[in-house]
């Protein structure tokens, strides 16, 4: 991207190293498929170490910002006004089988709005990358949501709730309002690319009523500068405390939101 800011260049540095670190823990993956314990606890550590490297990376040239993320107690930085907002494995259960669909999301929140994010895919080296107001990008090129304007040539994505989680008949409910209107429906199981493949154009859009803040940080700037619309499940929503989200291009979003919110 063009004129990357100082804090997007760390972002970028810190997850392609977190990135080259899993990638070697992912070559590992397959060979403990077939033991007894299964890879499991191995692929925690993982996930672990990723977010230490990231950690490291960034508190070393930022010390006074804040931090969330998924493995670790959140701090708040001497600066109350900024905030890292890390995944540093989304999509650990495709990871733990082996599946090649796996990213880091790193987003950097200012006054309680993300002003820069960053979501690496190491398995196919995508690097998607936003600023507030330069764009969104994927490696060198600018991305632009979907132009697609008929619902059934859209092709939408989303997340299942897992078989224990309450939220799962109402969004078996959504899915009955969304899957015969569209091209095809997507779970692929990082809900951080799934908002990258929005702004990508890739997808029309997606949905999913549960999502923790680090799960979709980066990817709401994303979408913003790729020209999309992002909402909460539920209209005026905080969209970053709260659990759901609803987004795509323009035409679709309006076709989506109204069918997932009757529903």
């Amino acid at each position: 991207m063009a004129n990357a800011s100082a804090n997007m260049n760390l972002m970028v540095k810190a997850a392609r190293k977190a990135g080259r670190s899993l990638m070697r823990d992912f070559g590992e993956v397959e060979n403990l498929q077939v033991s007894v314990k299964g890879p499991g606890d191995f692929v925690s550590k993982a996930d672990r170490k990723s977010e230490e490297i990231i950690r490291a990376e960034l508190t070393e040239a930022r010390p006074n910002y804040g931090w969330v993320a998924e493995e670790s107690d959140p701090v708040a930085g001497t600066d109350p006004t900024r905030r890292w907002i890390v995944d540093p494995l989304d999509g650990t259960t495709n990871f733990l089988h082996g599946l090649p669909h796996w990213a880091v999301s790193i987003a950097l929140e200012y006054k309680s709005e993300i002003v820069a994010a960053v979501v690496f895919d190491p398995v196919k080296d995508e690097m998607f990358t936003a600023e507030k107001g330069d764009g969104a990008w994927m490696n060198d090129r600018r991305m632009r949501v979907s132009g697609r304007q008929d619902m059934i040539e859209m092709i939408i994505a989303t997340g299942i709730p897992f078989a224990s989680n309450p939220a799962l008949p109402r969004h078996l409910r959504q899915t009955a309002q969304i899957a015969p209107a569209c091209a095809g429906i997507r779970r692929f199981g990082a809900a951080s690319l799934d908002l990258a493949y929005v702004a990508a154009g890739r997808y029309d859009g997606f949905w999913e009523i549960s999502l923790k803040s680090w799960d979709k940080a980066a990817g709401i700037l994303l979408i913003k500068e790729a020209g999309g619309l992002i909402e909460g499940m539920e209209k005026g929503e905080n969209i970053i405390e709260h659990g759901g989200v609803i987004c795509g291009s323009e035409p679709a979003f309006d076709k989506i939101a109204k069918r997932l919110r009757d529903a």
